[in-house]
């Protein structure tokens, strides 16, 4: 049987290439993202262990409570007492800190992008096709450059996790402020409202809910790249699960499994409730 003939573009080694060139030329940029990165997470995971852990289980349960209910808060203060009777309160920690890091970042460029892409066509049509590749591309390649650019770590737990967590907070906010109401937006202009002063006090606020769908799913995706980002050195939990592997663990790993999954509930659950507050707020308004 005649076999594929050989055409080898080497694709692959020009990217290469423009890593390297890229690691070169933007030294410096690259070590000032690391700097600030392991500042914050440094930062939030000293404050989350500083904390009392029974202050931090009230607020736990408080949160709960204002967003859904008495017995949702009961119920997620009982997963975090949970997660501390099986030894891994500090590795919660430290996911913690890594999911708030990534999603503070994700939202600092991401509710920007969207707004920019809702405003220029242009823009959007060129951003799509680069947020369905984050999006589809297998996690794991995000590790590589990471680890290339930022060693092995938490920061490059952050990197792959952006790429990765990203594209739905840009997604959801460009259709957020695209969907807000044709007759508001005209009424605001004959009233002379300025594109800023549109944005700020007629687009952002309509469009809240819909963006607080894409912080939650963002948030989610965050929290989904914890097992794997453990691959370039990433701790918490991801650690533990990946400890449990190669050990062959069955006891780590269901404990550090099902910790994950009850901080995925609580986060889940805290962040839809954040919205439909917010939804609620703007049926009152209307």
């Amino acid at each position: 049987m005649e076999g594929f003939p050989d055409l080898r573009t080497n694709i692959g080694v020009y990217v290469s290439d423009l890593v390297d060139f890229l690691d070169r030329s933007l030294e410096g940029f690259f070590d000032f993202i690391f700097l600030i990165s392991s500042k914050l997470i440094n930062g939030i995971e000293d404050f989350l262990l500083w904390t009392p852990w029974w202050l931090f289980i009230i607020a736990i349960f408080l949160l709960g409570w204002y967003f859904k209910s008495v017995l949702s808060g009961v119920l997620y203060a009982s997963f975090i007492f949970l997660i501390g009777t099986f030894g891994l309160w500090e590795d919660m920690m430290t996911t913690i800190a890594i999911i708030l890091t990534a999603v503070l970042i994700c939202l600092v460029i991401g509710i920007p992008v969207g707004i920019w892409m809702s405003y220029s066509s242009g823009f959007s049509t060129v951003m799509r096709p680069i947020l369905d590749a984050m999006q589809t591309m297998p996690s794991f390649v995000y590790l590589i450059p990471a680890i290339f650019f930022f060693g092995l770590g938490n920061v490059s737990a952050i990197f792959a996790t952006l790429i990765y967590a990203l594209p739905p907070v840009i997604r959801l906010t460009e259709l957020a402020i695209r969907g807000v109401d044709k007759e508001v937006i005209e009424s605001a202009l004959s009233f002379g409202s300025s594109r800023w002063q549109m944005l700020r006090k007629v687009q952002l606020p309509q469009a809240l809910p819909t963006i607080m769908a894409g912080v939650n799913q963002t948030t989610m995706m965050a929290l989904a790249m914890v097992v794997i980002a453990s691959m370039v050195g990433a701790s918490g939990l991801g650690e533990q699960v990946l400890v449990a592997i190669n050990r062959i663990d069955i006891a780590l790993g269901f404990e550090a499994g099902i910790s994950i999954v009850f901080l995925a509930i609580i986060i889940d659950r805290v962040t839809n409730g954040v919205a439909e507050k917010f939804q609620k707020h703007k049926g009152v308004s209307q």
